[in-house]
């Protein structure tokens, strides 16, 4: 046991001066904080396999360019993300955007001009019509041998190499070989237009082979990682791929959901050890927060400590 120390506020301090502070205190939300972030920045320095799990809106929330910037400086080793975090990408890649918006709107009006809401972010429909053209002229591309049998994430490496926008996470997952795999792509506005492209071709996904593929990068790695930006489909198939290796070494979750519900979206990491999911000594956090909020932090707090990056 130690004391409690105090938090201390200074002119032009840092991000991670403030972290470190927070450490200092080591109590509620900010020790595990402080905590997220040294777990993070150990990953690093023990070069391991840093999987990064996507749940939720973090594209259309103001993620994807911090995203991006992980993966170029060689932080993150391969993805696990919802459709929808691609087909947002995918949309600002585009050049459409998205809007700040208000949780207390009249949805019926906001419908009537034209525009989707989520949580107090908007998405004009029209944006989804350039990305549906995109999407069915991109899958023509494709040659029929190849169609027929493709892994989503080699769809979804295919789709990098037509993005040109460098804050598209997708096109720099695609630069820099690093893999994307999406196991509930179908429940998506790109699964849906996969839907509508095999009505007059033929198109088949092979889902066998991600796994395979995710497989064998754990099992080929001395250590593994993981961070979870919420929970569902996503972060389950991360820790589903680790239980081959006797679990992964270590992990952050940031959600906002809770145990008591016995969902995965909720459940402490701490779970995953009684399923061989996650080590016994595995280093893990659970930070109760908005992702949206803490991500941001953790990622700058870990360029100060050691990556270093130089923004204009």
């Amino acid at each position: 046991m130690r004391r409690v120390g105090q938090i201390e506020i200074k002119p032009a301090m840092t991000v991670d001066s403030l972290i470190g502070e927070y450490g200092k205190a080591g109590v509620l939300g900010a020790g595990k904080l402080a905590e997220a972030c040294s777990i993070f920045e150990e990953m690093v320095r023990d070069d391991a396999t840093v999987l990064l799990g996507l749940a939720g809106p973090m594209c259309a929330s103001g993620l994807r360019k911090i995203i991006s910037e992980l993966i170029r400086e060689g932080v993150i080793s391969g993805i696990v993300t919802s459709g929808a975090n691609l087909v947002h990408d995918i949309i600002e890649a585009l050049g459409g955007h998205h809007i700040v918006g208000d949780f207390r709107v009249d949805d019926i009006e906001l419908h009537k001009k034209g525009y989707g809401r989520i949580g107090n972010v908007y998405a004009k429909v029209e944006d989804f019509v350039s990305f549906e053209d995109f999407i069915q002229d991109f899958l023509r591309t494709i040659p029929e041998e190849d169609i027929e049998n493709l892994s989503p994430r080699e769809l979804i490496t295919e789709i990098g190499e037509h993005l040109e926008d460098r804050d598209s996470f997708i096109r720099a997952a695609y630069e820099n070989n690093v893999p994307i795999f999406s196991p509930g792509i179908s429940d998506s506005m790109l699964g849906l237009q996969l839907f509508f492209f095999s009505q007059t071709n033929r198109i088949s996904l092979n889902v066998i082979k991600d796994m395979k593929e995710l497989s064998t990068l754990v099992l080929s790695s001395s250590k593994v990682g993981a961070i979870f930006l919420g929970g569902g489909i996503p972060k389950h198939y991360i820790m589903g791929a680790n239980l081959l290796r006797e679990g992964f070494d270590y992990a952050v979750q940031i959600t906002l959901d809770r145990e008591e519900g016995g969902s995965l979206s909720g459940a402490k990491l701490e779970e995953g050890i009684s399923w061989g999911k996650a080590k016994e000594k595995a280093r893990v956090a659970t930070v109760i927060g908005d992702a949206t909020i803490i991500f941001p932090i953790m990622a700058a707090s870990l360029m100060e400590r050691v990556l270093s990056i130089t923004h204009d």
